[in-house]
């Protein structure tokens, strides 16, 4: 299996097509399969790279708290980048994923040509920062007590979750399956370390008023926590543009593959062009 190493974590990753670079970063509820649609579309055109964080296997799963954390998947998608050789990609990422792709080009701007952030900023706002808090850490208890298989269930009743399941029962059931399968140790360490303790998007605002690179921020009308956040990052990235998706959830990319598709492909091609607007 192909791996990249970062920071003396071991990173799994796959490389589909040829042409310009793209890197998916996936949600904290799924891993490098969710991308299976964008893949399959873009590799027509795009070298796709998609790799599972740490913490999800085949990546390494470390034990210690102090392996895991934002600033931890921001360097994972560069470690991922640089053991292939680009020097520069388009970024996509969603939820976890989303959040991490964001950071990234907060960190290392002369690395991304574009970024599409997706279901992005979870308990951003303030009126519900501190029960977010509260249901993370028992979300990370429960994981590490009782494994990935006892949060089937909490998935399955989630409001912004069961938009897949009326749209696209078979996706709703590869996607469960999928989330079973998680190493509970590295979704608990996870939760605890990157959800829990991420800065609220405001804390970024002086940079976020400052970033240049094309970004186009996606969230499903019904992802109630991710509105609001895509809206405010809407109003202080200046190069930004905002796609709300109607009667659409938190996984846009597999509630609405074809629209996800189509919308980011316009997207990549107004940023070649160089028409996409920077203000």
């Amino acid at each position: 299996m192909p791996y990249a190493q970062s920071d003396g974590v071991k990173i799994y990753f796959e490389e589909t097509g040829s042409g310009y670079p793209v890197i998916f970063v996936h949600e904290f509820a799924d891993d490098v399969r969710s991308w299976d649609s964008q893949v399959s579309w873009f590799s027509r055109h795009y070298r796709c790279v998609v790799f599972n964080a740490r913490g999800y296997p085949p990546s390494d799963v470390p034990e210690a708290d102090s392996d895991y954390g934002y600033q931890y998947a921001v360097g994972d998608i560069a470690a991922v980048l640089r053991h292939l050789n680009v020097a520069k990609a388009h970024v996509v990422g969603l939820s976890m994923g989303g959040y991490a792709a964001l950071a990234f080009g907060l960190r290392f701007p002369d690395m991304a040509s574009a970024l599409v952030v997706t279901g992005c900023g979870a308990g951003s706002d303030a009126s519900y920062r501190e029960t977010y808090l509260r249901n993370v850490t028992a979300r990370a208890d429960k994981f590490l007590a009782e494994g990935a298989s006892a949060i089937v269930e909490e998935a399955a009743n989630d409001s912004s979750r069961i938009q897949l399941r009326r749209k696209d029962p078979k996706g709703w059931n590869a996607f469960l399956g999928r989330l079973g399968e998680h190493s509970g140790i590295g979704s608990s360490r996870s939760l605890r370390n990157f959800q829990g303790k991420r800065p609220p998007l405001k804390e970024f605002e002086t940079d976020l008023k400052k970033l240049s690179i094309p970004t186009l921020i996606v969230t499903g009308d019904e992802d109630d926590h991710c509105l609001q956040p895509a809206l405010y990052l809407r109003q202080k990235i200046a190069s930004s543009g905002l796609w709300v998706v109607p009667r659409t959830g938190h996984a846009v990319n597999l509630e609405e593959p074809m629209a996800f598709n189509s919308t980011v492909q316009e997207f990549f091609s107004a940023v070649e062009r160089g028409t996409w607007p920077s203000d």
